[in-house]
């Protein structure tokens, strides 16, 4: 057996006198991959943020190499070489690949100056030993999400991690990228590096790591070798129940059309897009990763331009030249990334319920009364877990901030929802929660354009998907044809277009 790397004796967490982590004792063995999995809110955050400094704990101890430390900040964890990859990417898009894996720890020659060479030759280095073929001279910003992803491991690598933390690394990866990264994280592991891995696709968790670490509701559960533990077991273990059905049954809608795209083309990006959506669908959109399924959500909300094409709303052309546009023909999105687009995490939640719909609370002022029992309806109507409507969103956990997110969408009383990864970064109770908000919407008329990576969440909810690739509609399967298989003979050009 490998000797403790780090270990963590008695770790509490308390914000506002709640306490959210209670006396969490764990060793992290040198050279493993150990997996962290839970519910949002179970504890997992708080814990990998003690350990790369972001928070401090309020009792406990943290051990490294047995030598008691003090991580009161990300400096002093990387100087133990504990090294976080956040869930949301921390890199600037305007800047190089070598500038950001040097951001904050500049190489700098004899006269102060930045070593630009220096630094250059030694990002070249790191992504070769990942095995990465991404310049260094590259902008972020031309780079797709797996080559982010893997920018992000050389931050960590460029200045020796002993510890490497990934929280959720594989969230928008396709299956292809999931093996890749796989690979390179046993590569490091070979070389001597510790892995703490973050996530909630349990297979992937039972695949990669050794050993996996269940909390739930900020206490400690169990820490058991990976393979005696079945992936129905960690679900059960997570939520502290057996898991009923996780899709709703599925819904057949053969109403009026609700929306009509009629060769919606961006140059350069998607190319004659045309279909309808049906009064109280679920319209599936799946793809591989840069198929265009989301630049086609972003054109018909008027994000981006189309240069030929239309949109009917209820049999009406609409020009939607930005989101308030598409908020007023009652289109509304729930965003991929909802940081960064989504919701705003340094405001409260009763500000976020309302970001798109303040308008409906005006009064001369906004009617402040009004506004906060809208936003008390959605934290009950969702199992919102928030100490308050006044608690800001960077203190909710992933999946709650998604069901903030989604009440935002709601309150301006859309007719048409588009939900992109609507079920990215939660865990298996938030997903079926989810699932069951979207199936109750559709239910209720509302038409819903539901676009995932998971294939298994578009097979389980969509009762007709329309399959992309290099920005054209390639394929559409209905019924009984719809399956993995049939869809990837679509979206990795098997068969052709339609």
């Amino acid at each position: 057996m490998s000797p403790a790397l780090v270990q963590t004796v008695d770790i509490a967490k308390e914000f506002s006198s709640v306490r959210v982590l209670h006396g969490i004792s764990v060793e992290v063995r040198t050279g493993e991959i150990l997996g962290i999995i839970g519910e949002n809110g179970a504890g997992k955050s708080t814990l990998i943020k003690i350990l790369s400094g972001i928070y401090t704990p309020t009792e406990g101890r943290v051990l490294v190499d047995g030598r008691e430390v003090d991580i009161r900040t990300p400096e002093d964890a990387k100087r133990l070489g504990i090294r976080l990859i956040p869930q949301e990417f921390n890199l600037v898009a305007d800047l190089n690949v070598y500038e950001n894996v040097f951001l904050g720890n500049e190489l700098r020659g004899r006269a102060g100056l930045l070593d630009r060479k220096q630094m250059i030759r030694r990002t070249a280095e790191v992504l070769a030993s990942l095995e990465v073929q991404v310049d260094p001279l590259a902008r972020i910003d031309s780079l797709n999400v797996a080559q982010k992803q893997m920018v992000e491991i050389a931050k960590a690598l460029a200045f020796d991690a002993r510890l490497l933390i990934m929280d959720e690394p594989t969230t928008v990866l396709t299956r292809r990228e999931i093996d890749l990264l796989f690979q390179r994280m046993r590569g490091l592991q070979a070389r001597g590096v510790t892995l703490i891995y973050i996530s909630h696709k349990l297979r992937e968790v039972r695949e990669i790591c050794d050993r996996v670490l269940v909390l739930r509701d900020g206490a400690f559960i169990c820490l058991e070798e990976a393979d005696a533990l079945p992936v129905d077991e960690m679900a059960r273990r997570m939520v502290g129940r057996e898991l009923s059905q996780v899709f709703p049954p599925k819904r057949t809608a053969d109403g009026e059309v609700a929306l009509r795209v009629e060769g919606l083309t961006v140059p350069g990006v998607i190319e004659d897009v045309s279909f309808e959506l049906r009064r109280g669908e679920i319209l599936g959109f799946a793809g591989l990763g840069g198929s265009g399924r989301t630049e086609v959500a972003e054109t018909i909300l008027g994000v981006r331009r189309a240069t030929r094409g239309r949109i009917l709303v209820d049999g009406k052309p609409v020009a939607l030249r930005g989101p308030p546009d598409a908020v007023r023909a009652g289109i509304g999105y729930l965003s991929e990334d909802r940081q960064g687009s989504g919701i705003l995490t340094q405001h409260e939640l009763v500000k976020n319920v309302t970001l798109v719909s303040l308008g409906k609370y005006l009064r001369g002022l906004i009617d402040r009364r009004r506004e906060r029992a809208a936003a008390e309806a959605y934290v009950h109507r969702f199992s919102i877990r928030a100490s308050g409507i006044d608690t800001r969103l960077e203190f909710l956990s992933g999946g709650n901030q998604q069901k903030v997110s989604l009440a935002k969408s709601l309150d301006a009383e859309p007719r048409i929802l588009i939900v992109d990864e609507p079920t990215r970064g939660i865990d298996v109770a938030a997903k079926r929660d989810i699932y069951r908000f979207v199936h109750e919407l559709a239910a209720r008329g509302i038409s819903c354009i539901f676009i995932s990576s998971e294939l298994e969440e578009v097979i389980g909810m969509c009762s007709r998907v329309l399959v992309m690739r290099g920005g054209r509609l390639v394929g559409q399967v209905e019924g009984e044809h719809i399956t993995e298989e049939e869809i990837m003979f679509f979206a990795t050009g098997v068969k052709g277009e339609a």
